[in-house]
């Protein structure tokens, strides 16, 4: 039996994460869920899955939740914060943590997991965004085990050899080829782009995801933090990773050899597999996917991606080859963006200028330890919300 903590249970991710632990309860048991606003939803998470511990943003939170999850005859203990999120991911009880807290609000406590030596089955895209160097370096300290369970990064994961570790091009590998679905606007008329609405923006043909991941994808961020995420977790230039518009969505990531091979990853766009796949790992279990109809499927379709459509793309790009705390700067400002627009303060094109203005205005640091890391975030956040206030106005033109 092993005992798995969900860091972001009441999120898409955590939906998928108990839909495949619920059709093994012999061999998988929830320790820990977390949640940050459905309070609701983690209550009756609690009532299915009766975790040893649910953790809350606040204290006043636990405070009224654990009243009632002890009315419900229900043994859960409530934490909260940080203190809370990282005593569940480093607890000696617990065999595998799967990351799948939206933001940099994740960071911490993934690596207090990866500092405690877990399996630690990895969603959160920030991590290795804003920290990549120190993460890779704890995992390795610490004898960590990371699988990403992002559905292109677990494709790749999936096509390249055992041996990756060794470098590259020392294993053959010439270019991963990161997939993408395009989102909601890929043939949408840029002049019509500026009149976006955030209920557009969300209504992600392929994926079901929140708020913040769906507007992502539709600007094409999420692609440029998972090209980040990609050089960190296989030791990639910026170079190597490519970005193909996909839009069928079935090819997950491909791996380019230099013999003229490119190995794939297909399936069912289902986050199931990939988290089914880190979850069992280096075992097959069953996830609830159904099959892949090729005969159904007919058709795939390939396309380079549009640049002056998806500035955010290039941004997080030139991200990446600045290094430094660049990525960071790049993801705080992309978050606050996000916020503004969903809260109908900026246009959707206003995203992209938001995070550009951040990037040139913030002078990009080393990175030599996680304060570092964590001023960049804070100070991009605040120039964020500065231009937020300042062009709100000029913006929603």
């Amino acid at each position: 039996m092993q005992k798995i903590t969900i860091l972001g249970a009441t999120g898409s991710i955590g939906a998928s994460t108990l839909d495949v632990i619920s059709q093994h309860p012999q061999t998988y048991q929830v320790f820990a869920l977390t949640a940050h606003r459905q309070l609701d939803k983690l209550v009756e998470l609690c009532q299915r899955f009766c975790p040893r511990y649910a953790v809350v943003e606040t204290e006043q939170d636990a405070e009224v939740l654990q009243q009632q999850l002890t009315g419900l005859g229900l043994d859960t203990e409530l934490l909260f914060g940080d203190a809370g999120l990282c005593q569940v991911a480093s607890a000696s009880e617990v065999d595998a943590v799967v990351s799948a807290i939206v933001g940099a609000a994740g960071l911490v406590p993934t690596l207090a997991a990866v500092k405690a030596g877990k399996k630690v089955l990895l969603a959160n895209k920030e991590a290795l965004v804003m920290s990549g160097a120190l993460f890779m370096q704890a995992v390795r300290e610490h004898g960590a085990q990371l699988l990403p369970i992002d559905s292109e990064h677990n494709a790749i994961y999936q096509c390249l050899p055992c041996n990756y570790h060794e470098g590259l091009q020392q294993v053959g590998v010439r270019r991963l080829l990161l997939t993408a679905s395009g989102g909601p606007f890929r043939e949408t008329a840029l002049a019509d782009l500026a009149k976006v609405t955030p209920a557009q923006a969300c209504a992600h043909p392929n994926w079901s995801m929140g708020q913040k991941i769906s507007v992502d994808s539709a600007t094409m961020m999420n692609k440029g933090l998972e090209l980040i995420e990609a050089c960190w977790l296989f030791d990639a230039k910026p170079q190597q990773v490519e970005i193909v518009v996909h839009p069928q969505s079935v090819i997950h990531s491909l791996v380019d050899y230099v013999d003229g091979s490119v190995l794939a990853q297909l399936g069912n766009p289902d986050m199931r597999t990939p988290i089914a796949h880190a979850l069992a790992w280096p075992d097959r279990i069953e996830s609830g996917v159904s099959p892949l109809d090729l005969y159904q499927l007919a058709r795939m379709d390939f396309y380079e991606p549009d640049l002056e459509r998806f500035a955010c793309l290039k941004l997080a790009r030139d991200a990446a080859e600045q290094g430094g705390t660049a990525p960071a700067i790049l993801n705080a400002a992309n978050e606050v963006a996000v916020a503004g627009f969903l809260a109908g303060q900026i246009g959707f094109l206003a995203i992209a200028h938001l995070i550009e203005t951040v990037l040139q205005q913030l002078a990009v640091q080393s990175v030599t330890n996680l304060q570092t890391v964590l001023t960049a975030d804070q100070q991009a956040r605040e120039l964020a919300q500065i231009w937020l206030t300042q062009n709100c106005s000029l913006a929603r033109r």
